[in-house]
């Protein structure tokens, strides 16, 4: 059986296997890491010499693999230096050190490449082992809780503790939480912060009680430290990790995957990308894409995982860059209120193109004659390694761009296409009555492919994609236009006209008496495309919001249809923001105040109460009878005030800011309590007094307030009325005028 989790020290592996009553550990004393070379043979021969003689390497040898999905691609190998390591901890030691030292003083930068550098240790053990972290059985799980403010005075008296708060000194918080795990055994400890297990570790100790450990053997160790790193021009943070024997952490401070799936959709991570549990939960979206691309590209194609990426955007002429650098296609929202619209979707349109289409680094503009001597392998191949004679494969254009894509089985298709039917079959089961439990394993699931599928075409535009190339981002782009404006037109001939599109999403609209129906339509454009199109839903009536700059600009509303009613004079609608009742009575809301993490829940609980008068009445004068009502719940001070709290992620650190915001408020009041708040943390807070400067305007919403400023809250209600009734021609000055004209109040004002 597999190990669940790995532990690594003084050289050595301690595997930890699930059993029916918890789990057995077992030390490896043999495993020795790799790190690969690859250069022209005099640099190679050089740095072999020097390697023999470093103490952290056991042994060198030289082998032939394929370093590029191109080598493996066109049956190629270069000769690569393996360095096998005591310890895998000094991987990234060695590297920086060939790389810096040994090859600069006698090569020029860049002379030579390495691969297998960056793996995280567990990850990395699994796939040399060839094993499978999946966990054997279902897993036992124990939450352990601290709220900042504790956090930040290692005050552990607060310690909650399966979700219960442990009465008492810390002492007392100790000894029951040890006697939870005693009685639990739990694989995983659910932590709030992964600060929480040296915190509890030392405070323990500090109070003598030395039965005290949260690992299924004494000890604790960190395997990072915090850091701050910036991508794209967004700053972000990553906490420190740590580990303890025996049972894997979930840092719901550093999970995004846990926040979004849960412990099944972790699960299912495991299982695809190779990591152990652990790694998977704190592992980014990218970072798990990136390690099933790994995975199957080792075991499935040999090829090893470059350090960096250095393949270089391919010269093309003027005409096919210009038609290649555009993203997907658009159709610009009709602003207005539109009845009987009905939403079609793609399904996971651009992971299919990939499939369908067999976009891949190695196949688009594949040179090697249409699959001579190519290796056509994907994840249900049989041994994995069998290279076949593909020469009548052939090649197809991509549409608008000069690109030839070979028809050689490509290897993204591989990494993706279980994913797709994975999702496909998910989504059949849960159109069946399922036990609710079964239910939320397969949604949480269904979640985490839907985030690595959302991934997958954007990650190969990313610089520093290990196995991404901008060509199949340009490829993909221009089939997804193809694909649009077919189906535009196949729309329109049958009688439906397009409301709005965006890349993989269109709203209709008949425009004829009698158009041909849609389900005869969407089929149609599913055979022609070969992408599923599906009937996501129908709306009674449908919203589609101004950008907030062209607001002002509404001059009035015109009817351009039995069904639709359009803001006259909008310069342009807002791509993503909308909303509407579906013919089911659900609501949906997309990009607008409510949707936004930063907006107060009373606010958001308001913008709702809009949207439903406007639902009851279809007058926007109804909708601002219920502002009214708001703001003078507002004013008169009898709204809570931890109902108008506000959280912002930070961007940089609080000496960096330049002006005096809100969110430099917040962190100097965290300041002021010895939190530390980093980029892309949140802070949260409520207005207390918008005229002040400095730690005095706002409170934090831990420092439980007792007051607010109603003036900042009312011009957010406002704001958030306006975008329920700009589709309808209403601005902000309207909407007040409306406040002020003294007209008698509908009864179903006060029926939200």
């Amino acid at each position: 059986m597999s190990p669940y989790t790995v532990e690594f020290e003084d050289g050595t592996v301690r595997e930890w296997t699930l059993t029916e009553s918890g789990a057995e550990p077992a030390v490896v004393e043999d495993y020795t890491p790799s790190v690969f070379v690859s250069g022209p043979n005099d640099a190679l021969a050089d740095l072999r010499e020097r390697l023999e003689a470093d103490p952290k390497v056991v042994t060198t040898r030289s082998e032939r693999r394929p370093t590029s999905l191109h080598e493996a691609h066109a049956g190629e190998r270069s000769r690569v230096l393996c360095a096998d390591l005591e310890r895998v901890g000094e991987v990234r030691t060695l590297a920086r050190e060939i790389r810096g030292v040994h090859a600069r003083r006698t090569h020029a930068p860049g002379t030579v490449r390495l691969f297998d550098v960056d793996l995280a240790p567990g990850f990395r053990y699994c796939l040399d082992r060839g094993l499978d972290p999946t966990p054997t059985r279902d897993l036992r799980t124990l939450r352990l809780a601290l709220d900042e403010a504790a956090l930040a005075n290692d005050d552990v008296s607060a310690l909650e503790v399966g979700g219960e708060p442990v009465d008492g000194d810390a002492t007392r918080a100790l000894r029951t939480c040890q006697r939870r795990l005693e009685r639990a055994d739990p694989d995983i400890l659910v932590v709030s912060h992964a600060a929480l297990i040296p915190l509890l570790e030392r405070r323990a100790e500090a109070l003598g009680l030395a039965d005290f450990h949260l690992g299924r053997l004494p000890g604790w160790t960190a395997l990072a430290g915090e850091n701050t790193y910036a991508s794209y021009g967004r700053v972000g943070h990553s906490p420190a990790r740590y580990r303890i024997p025996g049972r894997a952490i979930v840092d719901t401070s550093n999970s995004f995957l846990w926040h979004q799936s849960g412990l099944a959709g972790i699960r299912y991570m495991v299982e695809r990308t190779g990591r152990p549990l652990q790694e998977a939960a704190w592992g980014s979206i990218g970072t798990l894409l990136t390690s099933r691309q790994i995975r199957l590209a080792r075991e499935k194609r040999g090829v090893l995982a470059p350090w960096n990426k250095w393949e270089p955007e391919r010269f093309t002429d003027v005409e096919t860059l210009h038609a290649a650098d555009r993203g997907g296609f658009t159709f610009a929202p009709e602003v207005g209120f539109h009845e009987d619209v009905h939403e079609i979707d793609f399904a996971s349109l651009y992971p299919r193109i990939i499939c369908e289409r067999n976009v891949s680094p190695e196949t688009v503009g594949c040179d090697c004659g249409a699959g001579d001597g190519a290796a056509a392998t994907d994840e249900s191949a049989a041994d994995g390694t069998a290279a076949t004679d593909e020469s009548d494969a052939g090649t197809h254009r991509v549409p608008e761009l000069e690109y030839e894509i070979c028809e050689t089985d490509g290897f993204l298709p591989a990494v993706l296409e279980p994913l797709i039917a994975d999702r496909a079959e998910i989504k059949g089961r849960l159109e069946a009555d399922l036990p609710e439990e079964e239910a939320a394993r397969l949604r949480a699931e269904s979640g985490a492919i839907k985030w690595v599928l959302v991934s997958c075409f954007g990650y190969q535009g990313y610089r520093n994609a290990k196995f991404g190339r901008i060509e199949c981002h340009e490829a993909i782009n221009a089939y997804a236009r193809e694909i649009a404006l077919t189906a535009k037109r196949r729309l329109e001939d049958a009688g439906w006209r397009i409301v709005h599109g965006i890349v993989d999403s269109l709203w209709v609209t008949p425009r004829v008496a009698e158009p041909e129906p849609l389900e005869a339509v969407i089929g149609a454009i599913s055979e022609t495309s070969g992408i599923p199109l599906e009937h996501d839903g129908s709306y009674e009536w449908v919203c589609f919001v101004p950008l907030r700059d062209s607001i002002g600009s509404v001059g009035s509303v015109e009817e351009t249809g039995a069904d639709s009613t359009r803001a006259s004079g909008a310069s342009a609608g807002a791509l993503t923001k909308y909303f509407g009742k579906r013919t089911s009575g659900e609501y949906k809301f997309r990009g607008i105040e409510l949707r936004q993490r930063s907006t107060p829940a009373f606010v958001a609980d308001g913008q709702r109460a809009f949207v439903e008068a406007l639902d009851r009445e279809r007058d926007p004068g109804a909708v601002c009878d219920v502002l009214g009502r708001r703001l003078n719940e507002l004013r008169e001070g009898r709204v809570d005030p931890a109902a108008l709290a506000i959280t912002k992620r930070v961007s940089k650190s609080l000496a960096d800011y330049g002006r005096r915001t809100h969110t430099v408020a917040a962190l100097q009041r965290y300041d002021r309590r010895g939190i530390d708040r980093h980029p892309d943390q949140s802070v949260e807070y409520v207005v207390t007094d918008d005229d002040s400067r400095g730690p005095e305007r706002v409170r934090l919403a831990l420092e439980d307030p007792s007051e607010y400023d109603a003036d900042y809250y009312a011009t957010l209600l406002v704001r958030a009325c306006e975008s329920v009734v700009s589709p309808l021609g209403w601005d902000r000055a309207r909407i007040r005028r409306s406040l002020r004209d003294g007209r008698a109040v509908r009864l179903s004002t006060f029926v939200d």
